[in-house]
C-alpha cells in the first residue's frame, strides 16, 4: 500500500500535464461567451467624446449592431481599424465602440488621426463594462441583436474573411428577424 502512495504525485503530475497540453491547442476566438442569448449587461457610461453624454444598455436596443472593444495600447486593434473603417463607409450597421481601459485624451487622439468609424463610442476606462460582458482582450467584437441581445462574440482582429466567413452571414439573418419584427 505505501508503494502506491508513492505513485500519486506522478499520477497528479500526469493529469495536469494532460490538461495543460490540451490548452496549448485551443483557440480563444472560439470560446463561447456565457453572454450569448443573454441582454448587454446594464450599464451607464460617459461617451467616449462627450463626458455630458451618457450611454447606457437601452442606447444598442432597435438595430442590429456591431460592440467592438478596442483601445490605443491594443496593436491588434491598430490592425483591425482600417476594417472597420471600410465597414462604416459601407453602412451595413451601426458599429459601436468600447474604448477599453483607456485615457480619453489619447483615444480621441487616434481616433481623429485615423477616423472614427463608431456610431457610439463608450468610454470605459475602468473595464468595468469589459468585465460585465466576459472580455478576455481586445479587440473583441460581439454582434448585439435589435432587442439588445447578444447573439455572438468574436474575439481578435476583424478583417475581411471573419466578416464574410462568419459574422456577416450571422448579422444577414439578425437583420431579417429584426425587419419581420418590424425593427430597423
Amino acid at each position: 500500500m505505501k508503494k502506491l502512495v508513492l505513485f500519486i504525485p506522478l499520477l497528479g503530475f500526469m493529469v495536469l500535464g494532460i490538461f495543460l497540453y490540451q490548452g496549448l491547442y485551443l483557440n480563444p476566438q472560439q470560446l463561447d461567451s456565457a453572454l450569448e442569448g443573454k441582454p448587454v449587461p446594464f450599464f451607464e457610461l460617459q461617451q467616449l467624446d462627450d463626458e455630458n453624454r451618457i450611454i447606457s444598455n437601452k442606447d444598442l436596443i432597435g438595430t442590429v449592431a456591431l460592440l467592438n472593444v478596442w483601445g490605443t495600447w491594443c496593436p491588434s486593434c491598430k490592425l483591425e481599424h482600417p476594417y472597420l473603417m471600410h465597414l462604416a463607409k459601407q453602412k451595413l450597421l451601426p458599429i459601436h465602440g468600447i474604448n477599453y481601459r483607456d485615457q480619453r485624451e489619447a483615444a480621441l487622439a487616434e481616433l481623429k488621426a485615423v477616423g472614427d468609424p463608431y456610431e457610439l463610442n463608450i468610454f470605459d476606462p475602468n473595464g468595468r463594462l469589459g468585465v460585465d460582458l466576459g472580455v478576455y482582450g481586445a479587440p473583441e467584437s460581439y454582434i448585439i441583436d435589435h432587442k439588445g441581445i447578444i447573439q455572438h462574440r468574436y474575439a481578435g482582429p476583424i478583417d475581411a474573411a471573419v466578416w464574410e466567413q462568419e459574422l456577416y452571414p450571422i448579422i444577414q439573418k439578425l437583420q431579417l428577424a429584426a425587419q419581420a419584427d418590424g425593427a430597423q
